[in-house]
């Protein structure tokens, strides 16, 4: 039996397996050129036709069928008071008798109600834990290329990481656990194929404190989510490790001397930092608690990057900042909302009928309606997920190039928008200030100075955020090493010591 690491990030996942010397990553997608590394967005979909509609909303249009049957009954009865000849008062009252059959046979009417919902329902109507339970998954760049290819067909959960220490709604609890429980079977069967042995037990990174509004117990939800979906998938032991102190464990085999190490991980959805104690004479140890000396961390990520860049920098060419007649603005909501591709109720609401129907009345009282005409275009295709990853290639690209032009062909033909780096700098600024203010507390925090600084996640590839930290801690060493691989390679020394000691 074997234990994996699994690093389930906001963005991408990886898999690792340790063998006490050397680290094997688990093949994921082999779309991908760095194929141990997958996208964590799944694509939910129907290959043909949609489920039966759930039962609340059978119950619903049935009541709506028995009012219109009712009022048809209410009509005959007049026609019948008014009738002056017997013949026409028997017409209206076996007309009121065959309606009245009508309005008490159920299975005529579940029938009737099936059928009208199937007409006109789309994917965006079913429940969460319906399309999880009855729909097909794909996942990776599968997933996101059958979304962009067919969105009407399914429903992409851009980042199921973000939900699970947020409000769920009722029904939405089981449909995460669901949604996750087909991810980490997926990533155990991978394992168990490559690797050759049944994998029985996972050692999942955890941020300090899930995306959500809740506190910690939107982070006890959250673990007992992914607590629930690991037993589902097939493991029969899991354990968790905040990823900042798997991180600690990678970079500390690295090591020749005790040292005090602050660990930076910032990755797609959270920003976790620690400072601990590292030894190489500690590699061994299981608990390694009393080496924490400060941990702290938020919902602070890489995501919301995409997303101020879409505010401050691409929206002003959908419409945003125009005055209407009246002289006030187009509603701001209308881009924080096509952007909310973690929050399911507000995006559920952006594509709305209702949504299209006030950004198109809204659009008629502007004077450059074009441009809101590309928000609609978003609204409508529901493209929000598109649009926030091609954000994310921009800030990416911006990375290494001081210009770039970011082709929106999708939205609108020949759209493209011109973005530089002082751009992005300037969408970033209010983020990398509570970036730092983590970065504050962590050191307030620890009984012992930091000696060593370690960079980690997929934000610390961005020269700004890294010129940021180094400007902030002059002086302190920064220790080079892997983006993106040291939290799994960290989880997957700690499986592989929990392991050993059953």
């Amino acid at each position: 039996m074997a234990a994996i690491g699994i690093d389930y990030g906001t963005s991408n996942s990886e898999v690792v397996y340790f063998d006490g010397k050397q680290h094997h990553f688990v093949k994921l997608d082999p779309s991908l050129e760095a194929a141990n590394k997958i996208r964590s967005s799944v694509f939910i979909y129907y290959k043909d036709e949609l489920p039966t509609p759930p039962i609340p909303m059978i119950e619903a249009k049935i009541a709506q069928i028995k009012r219109a049957i009712s009022d048809k009954i209410d009509k005959s009865k007049e026609g019948y008071y008014d009738a002056s000849e017997p013949k026409e008062q028997r017409i209206h009252s076996d007309r009121i008798d065959e309606l009245r059959a009508e309005f008490h046979d159920v299975p005529a009417l579940q029938e009737r109600a099936i059928e009208l919902l199937l007409e006109n329902m789309t994917v965006q109507d079913l429940p969460l834990k319906q399309l999880v339970e009855t729909g097909e998954f794909a996942f990776g760049e599968e997933g996101f290329r059958r979304y962009l290819k067919t969105p009407e067909k399914g429903r992409l959960i851009y980042s199921p990481k973000n939900f699970l220490g947020a409000n769920l709604v009722a029904g939405q609890h089981q449909a995460f656990v669901g949604l996750i429980a087909k991810q980490l079977e997926f990533f155990r069967l991978s394992a168990e194929q490559q690797l050759g042995q049944s994998v029985d037990t996972a050692v999942i990174g955890r941020p300090v404190r899930f995306h959500g509004t809740r506190g910690q117990d939107g982070n006890n939800q959250a673990i007992d989510i992914m607590t629930q979906a690991a037993n589902m998938a097939g493991f029969t032991k899991v354990d968790f490790l905040e990823e900042p102190i798997a991180a600690a464990y990678k970079i500390e085999r690295t090591l020749d001397k005790h040292t005090n190490v602050l660990v930076v991980d910032i990755g797609g959805g959270t920003t976790d930092i620690c400072c601990i104690k590292l030894s190489p004479e500690k590699l061994a140890n299981v608990d390694r608690q009393q080496d924490v000396m400060s941990v702290t961390g938020t919902r602070l990520g890489g995501m919301e990057c995409d997303k101020n860049l879409i505010i401050k920098s691409i929206a002003p060419t959908m419409g945003q900042g125009l005055l209407m007649y009246n002289g006030l603005p187009v509603p701001p909501a209308y881009f924080s909302d096509m952007c909310a591709v973690d929050d399911i109720p507000k995006l559920n609401r952006f594509f709305s009928e209702e949504y299209w129907l006030d950004i198109a009345n809204t659009k008629s009282l502007v004077k450059e309606p074009k441009l809101l005409e590309r928000l609609l275009e978003v609204q409508e295709e529901k493209l929000s997920a598109r649009l926030v990853n091609s954000s994310r290639l921009a800030k990416e690209l911006l990375s290494s190039k001081d210009e770039i032009i970011l082709p929106l062909h999708y939205i609108e033909e020949n759209y493209d928008v011109k973005l530089n780096v002082e751009e992005l700098k300037r969408s970033m600024q209010s983020w990398l200030t509570r970036v730092k203010g983590l970065v504050t507390e962590c050191l307030e925090n620890s009984s012992e100075p930091p000696e060593m600084l370690f960079i980690t996640g997929g934000m610390s590839l961005s020269p700004i955020v890294k010129k940021e930290l180094l400007d902030m801690l002059p002086g302190l060493p920064l220790m080079e090493g892997d983006a993106f691989n040291s939290v799994c390679e960290g989880l997957g020394i700690q499986a592989a010591k929990l392991s050993s000691t059953n």
